[in-house]
């Protein structure tokens, strides 16, 4: 099955865009494809479609994308590699823990036991934008 048919876009970008993509990438401990992704969605968000797109140099300086940050002044900083941006879809919430579930992807979901104190730190509920953060050191995988 071709890419595009499987949902794949690819385009060319200048070496100056890659750069700036890969900045934003580095700032917001995001993936490119997350970034790319939230830019997207939010054209669904826009109340009109621009006229015309900017020809000149400064017409285009002066273009901001339409991309909410929703992280600290100064981005965190973790060790893991393995950062899922997500939706949460449930919070089964006990005396102690909570077990918190996030969609990451359609249909792919990941789940967590973390403490009771934290969920409600981090003020978590069905529908919220939430980030699943993977360490470690050993994945075994096995079959009967």
């Amino acid at each position: 099955m071709p890419r595009k048919e499987q949902g794949w876009i690819t385009f060319q970008t200048s070496e100056e865009e890659r750069k700036l993509l890969e900045e934003f990438c580095q700032q917001s401990q995001r993936t490119k494809t997350e970034i790319l992704r939230e830019l997207v969605r939010g054209l669904n968000k826009q109340q009109t479609a621009p006229t015309s797109l900017p020809t000149t140099q400064e017409e285009k300086e002066d273009v901001q994308p339409e991309l909410e940050i929703t992280s600290p002044k100064r981005p965190l900083k973790v060790s893991s590699r393995n950062i899922l941006k997500g939706v949460v879809k449930r919070v089964v919430t006990g005396a102690v823990n909570s077990e918190v579930t996030i969609e990451v992807v359609h249909r792919v979901e990941l789940t967590s036991i973390i403490t009771r104190m934290s969920a409600e730190e981090l003020q978590l509920s069905e529908g919220t934008e939430a980030y699943a953060v993977i360490k470690s050191n050993d994945i075994v995988i096995a079959r009967e």
